[in-house]
């Protein structure tokens, strides 16, 4: 039986002037990146002083709804807000949705990859099968008047010690995604983030992001 055209899901476009919904530099240079071709002016919740939500989610998704409300209330302008986190396989989804917790509140993420590890030799996990972890990133993009669209991506990998690479941000140069050679933190930006047809939009983010973009935005 054919689809119904009239229950496709109605999709709202984003335009103008909009808030991430974000403190951490390194997520701002990546959603400023990835919204710049669609003509989205962007100014993060950091620049315009709104305080960060408590975040008692249960899940990416839970998280990345708070984070978009509590900013598009606070600034009266529609917001995106990314929640992601790295889940490892034998820490049974640690961090997870407390990934960026374990870095503390100075956002040592140095510190925080030698807990991973720690973990995983007391688990035994030495093998690269064992080490098997995947990134997720939630988006959800929300308006003043309540409507909300939420997106989701994830890439797999496996976790290697010590961690390579000075690029990116949190747990990525311990992170060898399926498929190559090197760490998110040996790749550029391009090389995570760049959308097709100019990149493969590897990261987690990227590929969330593809999501909103097809349903939101309007390349300019």
């Amino acid at each position: 039986m054919a689809a119904d055209p009239s229950q496709a899901p109605s999709h709202r476009p984003l335009r103008g002037r909009t808030v991430l919904a974000t403190h951490n530099p390194g997520k701002l240079i990546e959603m400023r990146d990835l919204l710049a071709p669609y003509g989205v002016a962007v100014v993060s919740a950091a620049e315009l002083q709104l305080p960060e939500p408590d975040e008692v989610g249960a899940s990416f998704a839970e998280n990345a709804r708070l984070k978009a409300r509590a900013a598009t209330e606070g600034a009266r302008l529609p917001a995106v807000a990314d929640d992601s986190g790295l889940v490892v396989t034998a820490l049974d989804g640690a961090p997870g949705i407390r990934s960026a917790r374990w870095a503390g509140p100075d956002r040592n993420f140095g510190r925080a990859m030698e807990r991973i590890e720690t973990l995983l030799q007391k688990a035994g996990a030495l093998a690269a099968a064992q080490r098997r972890a995947h990134f997720i990133s939630a988006l959800c993009v929300a308006w003043p008047d309540g409507h909300l669209e939420e997106f989701e991506g994830r890439v797999d990998g496996t976790l290697i010690w010590p961690p390579r690479g000075r690029h990116g941000f949190g747990y990525d140069p311990m992170f060898l995604p399926d498929g190559y050679a090197r760490t998110f933190g040996e790749m550029s930006g391009d090389e995570k983030q760049a959308l097709p047809p100019n990149g493969s939009g590897l990261s987690h983010r990227a590929r969330a992001f593809l999501q909103l973009a097809q349903a939101c935005l309007e390349r300019k």
